[in-house]
């Protein structure tokens, strides 16, 4: 499995984000690089917060695939946008078990072959104006890179520019 704690030097790519919705509008800011490696380390960082309003976090991993986790009182809400990343990545792996769902039954090698498909909740953000229609729609574009996917996200909910800044911020 591969994994992205910077004190390993793992070379995994990516980034993390939490994101705010508040009565001002949308505060994005990074997230430690260890919320890559570990859903619990996501939740974890994102639960800090302590927001008044809606908290979510991007996970761009590899810009192979991206993870949407939002804390709730009852267990965070979760959607991994490709299943099969669960082969090669402990966050990804650390998802489907939260789901309650199997790791694919697949060989490294098959992974060319097959279309990924996502695992979760796709109406995690409806609430926040990006209804479960309209997600499917971005996780199902496959020609797309992770970091593009998630820049439809910001976009569609209205955070484009602020998730950008961070971006430049964090060198990404």
């Amino acid at each position: 499995m591969v994994t992205a704690d910077a004190d390993t030097g793992s070379d995994v790519e990516g980034y993390a984000v939490a994101v705010v919705r508040e009565d001002a509008g949308w505060k994005v800011s990074p997230l430690k690089r260890s919320a890559l490696d570990s859903l619990e380390d996501a939740e974890l960082q994102l639960r800090e917060l302590r927001a008044a309003g809606a908290v979510f976090g991007l996970l761009d991993v590899d810009d192979e695939f991206f993870i949407v986790v939002r804390p709730a009182p009852t267990g965070a809400r979760v959607l991994l946008s490709d299943a099969t990343a669960a082969i090669d990545y402990d966050v990804a792996a650390d998802v489907l078990d939260r789901l309650n769902v199997d790791i694919p039954d697949l060989e490294p090698e098959e992974l060319d072959d097959v279309d990924p498909w996502e695992e979760g909740d796709l109406g995690l953000l409806a609430d926040l104006g990006l209804p479960d229609a309209v997600m499917s729609i971005i996780v199902g574009d496959s020609d797309l890179y992770a970091d593009e996917q998630l820049g439809m996200i910001a976009a569609r909910l209205g955070f484009a520019d602020e998730l950008a800044e961070v971006l430049d911020r964090i060198g990404h």
